[in-house]
Parts: C-alpha cells; structure tokens; sequence
C-alpha cells in the first residue's frame, strides 16, 4: 500500500466528480483497499435528498482529511476490496444506503447505487487478469 503525497493530495481534490470516482476505482483495484471512518459503528452522512450515504475514499489520507467537526474522533480504517464487494455494497443495497464515493471537504462525493460502485470496481478488476 503506498503513501499519498500532498502534492498528488490536492491535485486528485481539485478533481470533478467522475473524474474522482474514476481515480477511486482504479486506486481501490490497485490497492485492493477501501477506506471509511470508524467509531463503534461506520460514519455516514447525508446527500441532498436525505438519503443515507456511506462515505467511502481510496487512500488513508483522503478520510483522514474529513476527521473534524462530528468526526473527529473517529478513525480511518480500511476495507478490504473483497469485503467491500462481498459484504459491504451487498449490505448497503439491503438497507438503502447509498455508498459516497470520494466526498470532498469542500463538496459531496458521487453516489452512485452499490450495484454500479460494484460493476464499477469488477469492471477495473478485469484489467488486472
């Protein structure tokens, strides 16, 4: 797993959207690791619909940006890809949590159903064989 540095940091947060879900696919397939943050129980925050959202990022660094304000004490913590695709999307699509790919500090992640994030991360998978 390797390290981020602050200058490709803040060149991939000044990314749009797609261009970040993009980066998160192929970062995740790479490292074979999600990350979340963690306090007895998985930070979630909410798009502009109300509907809950799993915030998920592709490097350590990225979640740790967001440990402020009402995350503060929590922690980021990984999630292996095989959880991910296995336990974690199924759980979300069950409950009807969307997962928040890649949110920024300074706007929303792209939140696309954990059916596409898993076709998605399958697809870059693929390239890999």
């Amino acid at each position: 797993m390797r390290r981020t540095s602050e200058h490709e940091i803040q060149a991939v947060l000044r990314l749009d959207g797609p261009e970040r879900f993009r980066h998160f696919v192929k970062r995740v397939a790479d490292d074979q690791i999600a990350w979340g943050l963690w306090q007895d129980g998985w930070a979630l925050m909410a798009n502009a619909d109300g509907c809950q959202v799993f915030p998920l990022w592709p490097a350590r660094e990225y979640a740790e940006i967001h440990r402020e304000g009402e995350w503060a004490a929590y922690e980021a913590r990984k999630i292996p890809l095989a959880d991910l695709l296995d336990e974690l999307l199924p759980r979300l699509a069950e409950s009807g949590i969307l997962p928040g790919v890649f949110p920024t500090p300074s706007g929303k992640g792209v939140t696309p159903g954990p059916e596409e994030l898993a076709g998605a991360l399958r697809k870059e998978l693929e390239n890999y064989e």
